[in-house]
């Protein structure tokens, strides 16, 4: 019953045949419980995720309404882009703006955005150099709904010439309603 090979081992040889059996099936054991452990996990990821995303279509189930108005609303309000000169007419708007609130612009630059499936912009870059109280007024005067101009980048920092005076770096853009609209 006992197989030959097995029989011609001496003691020595067989204790090492039954630790090099009893490694090789550990590391195999090792193998398959990770695997399996790995799966486990994967599924626990998967199934939180599509929780999240249950909830949120939940949210959106029930704010519709809201989200049709808003929808209908922008299909009303939002301007079309006639040409990329509306660059120009929005950094003098944003001077003026700045004017009102003592905000120093520095660097103006204009440009055109790409376009998206959303919306089409035109956008300027400026640098500014204020104290925080006006740069909060004309940061909330430019950005108004109606308005549909968005900060696409800011950067702030403290100058470090005076530490009474912020130094900002933004792109402003205003956003029109998607070509073929």
């Amino acid at each position: 019953m006992i197989p030959a090979f097995y029989q011609r081992m001496n003691p020595r040889e067989r204790i090492l045949a039954a630790i090099v059996a009893g490694v090789i099936f550990f590391l195999l054991n090792f193998y398959i419980w990770g695997k399996l452990f790995g799966t486990l996990q994967q599924a626990r990821v998967d199934l939180a995720a599509r929780e999240a995303t249950r909830n949120a279509q939940n949210v959106y189930i029930k704010e519709r309404d809201l989200w049709t108005k808003r929808a209908k609303w922008l299909d009303q309000h939002q301007p079309v882009l006639k040409s990329p000169g509306e660059a120009s007419t929005l950094l003098d708007q944003v001077k003026q703006i700045a004017g009102k609130h003592n905000v120093l612009l520095e660097n103006p630059a204009i440009g055109v955005s790409d376009a998206t499936r959303d919306h089409q912009s035109v956008f300027a870059s400026i640098e500014t150099k204020s104290p925080w109280p006006p740069l909060v007024k004309f940061l909330y005067d430019v950005q108004q709904p109606e308005s549909f101009v968005v900060f696409e980048n800011v950067t702030l920092a403290i100058d470090p010439a005076d530490p009474t005076q912020m130094r900002g770096k933004f792109k402003v853009a205003r956003w029109f309603a998607p070509a073929g609209k």
